[in-house]
C-alpha cells in the first residue's frame, strides 16, 4: 500500500507506487472492462510513459478504491499533461474520491510545470474542475474521438495539433 499523504472523508490519497500497478489494473478492468484498451485515451498513454509523480491512489481501510494516471505529451507543440484513466469503485463514487483525485493530480502536475492539462471525458462532470471543450477543437488524438468529449484546463489560447510524446 501506498504512504498517506492526505486523509479525505474516508479514505486517503496517495501517490502512486510501482507496487499498485496490480491494484490499479483490477481497479481499472472493474470499472472499464476489457473495452478499455480499445479507447483513444489508450492509445494516447502509449506515446509516452505514466507519471508516477503526479499520478495518485485512493486507499480506504487497505482496499485501492480509486486511481488517476497521467501522461506528459505535447498537442502540436504545446506540452500538456494527459489525465487518465479515472477510476474510481463503484460504492465510492458517491463519496468525492474522484474529485479528490482530479484535484490531487492537477495540483501536482501544474506544480510540476505543466498548467494544461488534457482529458476525453464528460464536460458537465470534469466542469466544476475548470475543464472545457472551449479551446480542444483542434487538437488530434491517436484514433476517433468525439470532439466534443476533449477537454481542457490551463489553455489560455486555443490548443492545436496532434497529440504526441
Amino acid at each position: 500500500m501506498s504512504p498517506q499523504i492526505q486523509p479525505v472523508s474516508g479514505f486517503y490519497i496517495a501517490p502512486e507506487q510501482v507496487s499498485d500497478g496490480p491494484a490499479i489494473e483490477t481497479l481499472l478492468d472493474h470499472a472499464f472492462g476489457p473495452g478499455r484498451f480499445t479507447k483513444v485515451s489508450e492509445r494516447v498513454r502509449e506515446l509516452a510513459p505514466l507519471r508516477r509523480d503526479v499520478s495518485f491512489c485512493a486507499w480506504e481501510a487497505g482496499r485501492l478504491v480509486g486511481c488517476v494516471r497521467m501522461t506528459a505529451v505535447r498537442v502540436g507543440e504545446q506540452p500538456v499533461m494527459f489525465l487518465g484513466p479515472l477510476a474510481v469503485e463503484a460504492d465510492q463514487r458517491k463519496a468525492g474520491t474522484g474529485g479528490a483525485l482530479v484535484l490531487e493530480a492537477c495540483a501536482a502536475a501544474e506544480a510540476a510545470g505543466f498548467p494544461v492539462i488534457v482529458l476525453v471525458g464528460d464536460e458537465p462532470y470534469f466542469a466544476r474542475f475548470g475543464f472545457s471543450s472551449a479551446l480542444t477543437s483542434a487538437v488530434v488524438l491517436p484514433g476517433p474521438v468525439d470532439q466534443r468529449r476533449v477537454l481542457a484546463r490551463g489553455a489560455s489560447t486555443p490548443l492545436q495539433g496532434t497529440v504526441r510524446a
